[in-house]
């Protein structure tokens, strides 16, 4: 059985869905990111950089245990585990994996600070709200115009790509999006969020998730404790 070690976000959702998606036995352990647990030294022997999610297979690809960190790097090693998600063909494969680092180097970093600098900044700084914004609408314009011929992000069929980026899209009005701006990925999300696994998958853990409200939860996700040596 896989072990999960995560959190309801937008990062957390994706190996949970993938797992659904899969079929493979998993548990999931919460690692309440608002309370400091990425810190702790366990958690940080399988996940250095202190973020989740994470995972260790007992079950490894040489018959021993293996653990993974950075929920790309998951998806591409559960995909590869079950045979599922990503195309067999050279071709389909990088079609899919530029989608995947897509996500990785734009969707989720520049969307996480757009939820940051609209939602949960001390201060209201409209320079970094304007620029996080307009890069965020920037971004769901590159997937509508992908999507406006092609069913799927990396392809006709549905993929780790798809995962990879559908979670990120939830927060859609903390982000400033119009959907209607956008109306062949708001096909696509629509299409994305009724799949069983998917409705599955964001339960996971989802009686955990609370707002960022506390002071002692903004200084470990955003102030000091952060970037204390470890």
């Amino acid at each position: 059985m896989i072990e999960v070690y995560s959190w309801p976000t937008p990062n957390g959702h994706k190996v949970h869905i993938m797992l659904e998606e899969c079929g493979l036995p998993y548990r999931a352990t919460a690692v309440d990111i608002g309370r400091g647990e990425q810190f702790e030294p366990a958690f940080l022997a399988i996940s250095p950089n202190n973020k989740i999610p994470a995972i260790v297979d007992p079950d490894g690809p040489d018959g021993r245990p293996i653990g993974v960190f950075e929920s790309g790097a998951i998806l591409l090693y559960l995909a590869g585990k079950s045979g599922r998600l990503l195309p067999e063909s050279t071709r389909g494969k990088y079609e899919v994996l530029q989608w995947l680092m897509f996500q990785m180097g734009s969707v989720g970093p520049m969307l996480g600070q757009a939820h940051h600098f609209r939602v949960y900044a001390p201060e209201r700084i409209p320079y970094a709200i304007e620029r996080y914004t307009n890069e965020a609408r920037r971004l769901y314009g590159v997937m509508n115009r992908r999507l406006a011929g092609s069913r799927y992000l990396g392809g006709a069929h549905y993929s780790i790509a798809d995962i990879a980026v559908f979670p990120w899209l939830r927060s859609w009005k903390s982000q400033g999006i119009d959907w209607n701006e956008y109306p062949h990925l708001k096909g696509w999300f629509d299409e994305i969020a009724a799949r069983p696994a998917v409705v599955r998958g964001l339960e996971v853990l989802s009686d955990r998730r609370r707002p960022v409200q506390d002071e002692r939860a903004r200084e470990v996700l955003f102030g000091p404790e952060q970037y204390k040596p470890r």
